[in-house]
């Protein structure tokens, strides 16, 4: 869960997940979620495989694309955690 949590630290990763997992289909390639960032495309490029790597991400090579998804039970256990923390937290 730390490399997930160390992952998601870095504010362009946080703004890269939430674009791929708010996208509509569920899934994204860097031309999707580019727009608005303010790094380099392969910078960005970088910032999802360390996401993939992290196990948040699932990465799928399409022609010259790599279309990236949310892993649900990455984003299941993150939920957990958080709700965990934040029920702690008010107690």
């Amino acid at each position: 869960m730390a490399t997930k949590l160390k992952a998601l630290a870095d504010p362009v990763r946080l703004q890269l997940f939430s674009a791929v997992a708010s996208h509509a289909g569920g899934e994204a390639c860097v031309c999707d979620i580019s727009a608005g960032v303010e790094v380099s495309q392969p910078t960005i490029s970088h910032h999802l495989r360390v996401l993939r790597d992290a196990g948040l991400l699932t990465s799928q090579r399409r022609a010259s694309w790599v279309y990236y998804a949310v892993v649900p039970d990455a984003l299941a256990s993150l939920a957990v955690l958080l709700g965990a923390t934040s029920a702690q937290m008010s107690a």
